[in-house]
């Protein structure tokens, strides 16, 4: 628990009273992927940031609950794992997606999707390989690094402070310069990295 990031055990402290009810973690993640592609929504029509940013803190919150009622309750399955990956991919690339389509009418006109499309298809890749690697090698070979119970993912939770400021610009700058570089770096742990015996 020690190594445990913050919102995943306010996720589990949240979900345990649900361990025995008629709630499943699926419900949990297709509630993470409607919130998630609603902000996707929200961030494409260009008007309704601030409902976008915080739909997509819900959402990303959402995500650690499935996982942590899946573990406590004993409802872990093979399909709902895969199920929570799709989701997360769909969720995440919808995200950049619409805020590239969001910011089509702005100073970066019709590169703006373009980014948008680049950072989601980065991201498909990362999530694809990092996949690849968790089913070879187990969880912990995907274990990403931290510090003091926060994950590099987390920096998303501060959509709403980046929506305020007006920086979605510049997150989708970023994105779409950071995330092909990650894209290969995760590639790359793919292809060199031995399988497990």
């Amino acid at each position: 628990m020690i190594n445990t990031p913050w919102d995943a055990r306010l996720a589990a402290l949240l979900v345990r009273p649900l361990c025995n009810t008629w709630v499943t973690p699926n419900y949990l993640t297709t509630l993470r992927l409607v919130t998630g592609l609603g902000a996707a929504l929200c961030f494409g029509s260009g008007e309704w940031l601030n409902l976008a940013a915080w739909l997509w803190v819900i959402s990303t919150f959402l995500d650690h609950t499935d996982g942590e009622l899946a573990r406590m309750s004993g409802k872990q399955s093979r399909a709902g794992h895969f199920y929570d990956l799709i989701t997360d991919a769909v969720a995440t690339i919808g995200l950049f997606i619409g805020i590239g389509w969001g910011l089509s009418s702005s100073l970066l006109g019709g590169w703006a999707l373009f980014m948008g499309a680049i950072a989601g298809i980065a991201i498909a890749i990362i999530f694809h390989f990092r996949n690849e690697i968790e089913q070879r090698s187990g969880k912990a070979a995907t274990k990403q690094p931290g510090f003091a119970g926060f994950e590099p993912e987390d920096t998303l939770y501060l959509l709403p402070l980046i929506t305020w400021l007006d920086g979605l610009a510049l997150l989708l700058l970023v994105a779409a310069l950071i995330t092909p570089i990650i894209a290969i770096v995760v590639g790359w742990q793919y292809f060199t990295q031995p399988d497990k015996v």
